[in-house]
């Protein structure tokens, strides 16, 4: 058991503060005045991570705290030792022991399968595919492009969406169109590095191990996913120019191009966290065992 003096612990937690407090603040900003950014709202609203769980620091399990005193707001997970803090793992929960197991398992499994990069962001233009406008999710933003021609467009193309959690939101038409048919229990068989939605949910997978593996790792994961979410949008048929997005028009070849040499990129960036995360979840699940 590593012992973190007040100073080094309080240092980290600082730093992980001033990371995330900005994207907090503006959220809550934005929602105490009924304000809507499809774009970095996503970040709050699709994934489960409350603003306040995201500003709590823990530095995972193998750490204790010296000079923890009683003002400190460090969770239901911790618990005291003589004048030290740290983690319970009697109080880790059944599910949470599980799911520590398949994310294992998942990691794995992305990072031994090539990368593909050939959807160029289709995803969002099936979602919005033969719906009435005032279906759409994003309804308060204009499209760039008339319905018309974007169900042209989409009719032309080849989607091939590897992502569940993306594909249950297409509309009821476009899903035939896609080229497999990724569900919930089928996830580990599709999912790859080279998808944005994929290296998106590394934040997912990286909080639902919160308290237990380092929050530098949630944090990361988090700064990526909101890197991510902008080319995701960017890409979409919707307008969001208002909201200082230039469109990524991958109805055209420079565009996709331009698609895919960001999705590279960020493929690239999700790699390292990935592995980080792999390696935190199986120090998690030598203590359990």
């Amino acid at each position: 058991m590593e012992i973190l003096n007040s100073s080094d612990w309080r240092s980290k937690a600082k730093s992980h503060s001033e990371r995330v407090l900005p994207w907090v603040e503006e959220f809550r900003f934005r929602r105490a005045r009924g304000q809507v950014n499809p774009v970095v709202d996503f970040l709050f609203t699709y994934y489960s991570f409350r603003p306040g769980q995201l500003t709590r620091w823990s530095p995972g399990i193998g750490f204790s705290l010296e000079g923890v005193d009683s003002k400190t707001q460090l969770g239901k997970f911790w618990k005291r030792d003589q004048d030290l803090a740290l983690l319970d793992l009697s109080l880790m929960k059944g599910k949470q022991k599980r799911t520590a197991f398949w994310i294992c398992e998942l990691m794995k499994t992305i990072s031994s399968r090539p990368a593909v990069y050939k959807c160029y962001g289709l995803h969002e233009w099936a979602m919005v595919y033969r719906l009435p406008t005032s279906e759409l999710r994003h309804s308060q933003f204009p499209l760039r492009l008339s319905p018309e021609k974007i169900n042209n467009f989409l009719d032309q193309q080849r989607i091939g969406c590897s992502h569940y959690d993306a594909v249950r939101f297409f509309s009821p038409l476009a899903r035939p169109k896609n080229i497999s048919n990724p569900t919930f229990s089928s996830r580990m068989a599709h999912e790859q590095s080279g998808c944005l939605h994929t290296n998106m949910d590394l934040y997912k997978w990286a909080y639902k191990m919160s308290p237990w593996i380092p929050t530098e790792i949630i944090s990361d994961a988090f700064l990526l996913a909101a890197k991510i979410r902008e080319l995701d949008m960017r890409a979409s048929p919707y307008d969001l120019t208002s909201l200082g997005c230039e469109p990524v028009r991958i109805e055209t070849i420079e565009g996709r191009n331009e698609y895919q040499r960001i999705q590279r990129i960020f493929s690239d960036e999700a790699e390292p966290i990935r592995e980080k995360l792999l390696e935190a979840v199986e120090r998690v699940i030598s203590h359990i065992n």
